[in-house]
């Protein structure tokens, strides 16, 4: 079972990994069409766009009907529900660091303003800053 469902998952992303083929899958989410149909926006032969339809098929993203010497296919998006859901843990791991980045920019941006603020106080009658350490002078020889 687990190999079946590797395999699957295998095959998806393969099947998604080339333009071509997740256009086509956009474009069969409009509604059925014919290989002929399917081929036209991509300038390529019949036999280029049957490749990319097996392709598509062996992943279980289409299906195909004949209907005389017409070859119709139909989006089944099922087979990205599983691709989806092994995506969504690495979306919850990167939700995850940015949160972490977010509050230590949050932290630092807060800890910078109280700096600015801190120099940015004026000095009123009869209180002074502190003074710098002086610096020591080198001893001329």
């Amino acid at each position: 079972m687990v190999e079946l469902r590797e395999a699957q998952l295998n095959a998806v992303f393969h099947a998604l990994g080339d333009l071509t083929r997740r256009r086509m899958l956009r474009l069969l989410a409009d509604g059925e069409r014919s290989v002929g149909q399917l081929a036209e926006p991509f300038h390529m032969s019949l036999a280029a766009a049957s490749k990319h339809i097996k392709a598509l098929e062996s992943a279980g993203l289409i299906r195909r009907e004949v209907e005389g010497r017409t070859h119709l296919c139909h989006l089944n998006a099922g087979p990205l529900a599983a691709a989806d859901e092994w995506l969504s843990h690495y979306e919850q791991f990167w939700h995850a660091r940015l949160d972490r980045l977010e509050a230590l920019l949050r932290r630092d941006g807060a800890a910078d303003a109280a700096a600015k603020r801190a120099k940015a106080i004026p000095v009123e009658a009869g209180v002074r800053r502190p003074k710098s350490p002086p610096t020591k002078k080198r001893s001329q020889r």
